[in-house]
């Protein structure tokens, strides 16, 4: 008998029972679904490590990132999850993916330290490749081979940049930076490999490293070629610098040179 022609009693009664049979239908797929999702099959039992592990491995994991995972492969959250990850020492960033049944993925990227932090008080920490400051245990680094910067935090990543083209500009006397500060009224001092202080003074990077060029291309001319280690340097005046060598010898360059 087609449809059509039934009570209208009739049909709702159908109708209703339809609805009736597909919600049923619905709970009890997600009774299910919530009972597949329960089994232990899907409780996360492995972390595959990769990229840079060379301060973290399986046991660091373990320690610091398992307890703080909650969840199976289905309802466990990833960000939290990358979070964790991130927390641990020297991971900067973190790639947290779900391989299925049951395992975890974890692509990490680690702190490059290019230089020690020196914080007040003693509070020392690290600066990494990007120019942030983290924290770390610092014996996990030799000290001794990372020039030491001092500043504003929130300039890590400009005395970072001015440190660079530092190295470069006096290479040409055969000497490195070993310490880089800026002052918080934008003065720049640097203290080189051999223990020589250089005074470098204020100004953007461009008329710094314009002053530091000069004194690093004219230094043998205003010393006669003295044979003397370098003591200290300021460059700070308008119309040159002034030198002083070990021993006392003192001598000054003006804009002419």
């Amino acid at each position: 008998m087609a449809t059509a022609h039934l009570p209208p009693d009739v049909r709702l009664m159908n109708a209703t029972t339809a609805v009736v049979g597909v919600l049923a239908g619905c709970v009890l797929l997600g009774g299910a679904g919530s009972w597949v999702a329960r089994q232990p099959l899907f409780a996360m039992r492995a972390i595959k490590l990769e990229g840079d592990v060379v301060h973290n491995n399986a046991a660091t994991v373990r320690a610091n990132v398992a307890p703080r995972l909650a969840g199976n492969f289905f309802s466990l959250n990833l960000q939290a999850a990358r979070n964790a990850f991130e927390a641990m020492p020297w991971v900067r960033h973190a790639v947290v993916r779900k391989v299925w049944p049951n395992r975890l993925l974890v692509t990490l990227e680690e702190h490059r330290p290019v230089a020690l932090w020196k914080g007040p008080e003693g509070d020392d920490r690290l600066v990494n490749s990007y120019g942030e400051v983290f924290e770390a245990n610092l014996g996990d680094v030799d000290e001794d081979q990372l020039p030491e910067f001092e500043g504003p935090e929130a300039q890590a990543q400009q005395i970072l940049a001015m440190y660079r083209k530092l190295v470069g500009a006096f290479s040409l006397l055969g000497l490195e930076p070993a310490r880089l500060a800026l002052s918080g009224r934008g003065s720049w001092q640097v203290e080189l490999d051999n223990g020589a202080e250089v005074e470098l003074g204020r100004g953007d990077e461009a008329e710094v490293l314009a002053r530091t060029e000069r004194f690093v291309r004219t230094l043998t001319q205003v010393t006669g070629g003295s044979r003397r280690p370098l003591e200290y340097a300021d460059l700070r005046h308008t119309d040159g610098y002034a030198v002083r060598l070990k021993g006392g010898l003192a001598a000054a360059a003006t804009e002419r040179n």
